[in-house]
């Protein structure tokens, strides 16, 4: 693992090396960290694993927020907790929500203090939809269409 994410690491100074959550991976994270490599801790689906990752010094961890309600589990409820946990601690490692399934699931992941998220295009473009937008903008044009008349 550090062996492949060193030579992804010496490509460009902006690549972030995926790691899984794993003991395995946690060290590697340690081992990336004291070696400045930035680190996406993924596949991270509790408070506890959160807590290891940002000991250890992750740079990104992802919290699967999709896959986490599909365990009848809150996943917008444990970015909630890691953000509290990551405040409390004075921990610098970003929360990342992934497994964004809606536009809503990026609001709420949001408000729950992800600092950026992995999501769809369709989750994107639905952020910039709403049904009174093109009820607004259909009245606009059709004024505009009476005026110019």
């Amino acid at each position: 693992m550090i062996k492949e994410g060193q030579a992804l690491a010496d490509l460009h100074p902006n690549i972030v090396v995926k790691v899984p959550m794993t003991i395995d991976g946690i060290k590697a994270i340690r081992w990336f960290s004291d070696n400045d490599i930035k680190t996406n801790c993924t596949l991270v689906f509790s408070a506890g694993q959160a807590i290891l990752a940002a000991k250890a010094g992750a740079t990104y961890i992802s919290p699967f927020i999709g896959r986490v309600d599909d365990m009848t589990w809150d996943g917008i409820e444990l970015i909630a907790q890691i953000a509290d946990i990551y405040s409390i601690q004075g921990f610098p490692t970003e929360i990342l929500a992934a497994s964004i399934r809606n536009p809503l699931h990026i609001v709420r992941a949001a408000e729950a203090g992800a600092d950026v998220c992995t999501c769809p295009l369709s989750a994107i473009i639905g952020l910039a939809k709403h049904p009174l937008t093109d009820i607004g903008l259909a009245q606009f044009l059709a004024d505009h269409k009476k005026a110019n008349s």
